[in-house]
């Protein structure tokens, strides 16, 4: 059965929206690979506040979801995966401080560094789609 999951493009409080904040997975699927912080909606848990608690639980940043990306298939059948992500961005808060439970490294790096990147999951789907849309 499918599970419904959250991401988040962060990008800096008091900067250009063309930076994005990436993290490198310490765990199954797709560990080692960079991807955008997200994770499981928990049961009773809003999808606000699944995408805040997860961006927070990740990389200890406050997030303010301002625009709703869209939602994407996440079906890996080799990892026996399936989930349907909803997307939103907006500006990251405060110090960055990984889990290093769940994430390797942390970084903020260039938009159109992060979309030339083989990113875990459907997450350069997800960059695309917000590049477009804060493309003028």
């Amino acid at each position: 059965m499918a599970k419904a999951t959250v991401t988040a493009v962060i990008f800096p409080e008091n900067g250009p929206p063309r930076s994005v904040l990436l993290t490198r997975r310490n765990v199954e699927p797709f560990k080692d690979h960079w991807c955008l912080p997200g994770g499981h909606i928990d049961d009773g848990e809003t999808v606000i506040d699944a995408v805040r608690r997860e961006v927070s639980e990740e990389t200890g940043l406050r997030f303010d979801p301002s625009m709703f990306i869209g939602w994407f298939d996440e079906i890996f059948p080799e990892h026996r995966f399936h989930a349907v992500v909803l997307a939103f961005s907006g500006p990251g808060a405060g110090a960055l401080r990984q889990q290093p439970e769940e994430v390797s490294e942390i970084a903020w790096i260039p938009l159109e560094e992060a979309l030339s990147m083989p990113l875990a999951f459907n997450h350069n789907l997800v960059l695309q789609r917000y590049a477009t849309s804060i493309t003028p």
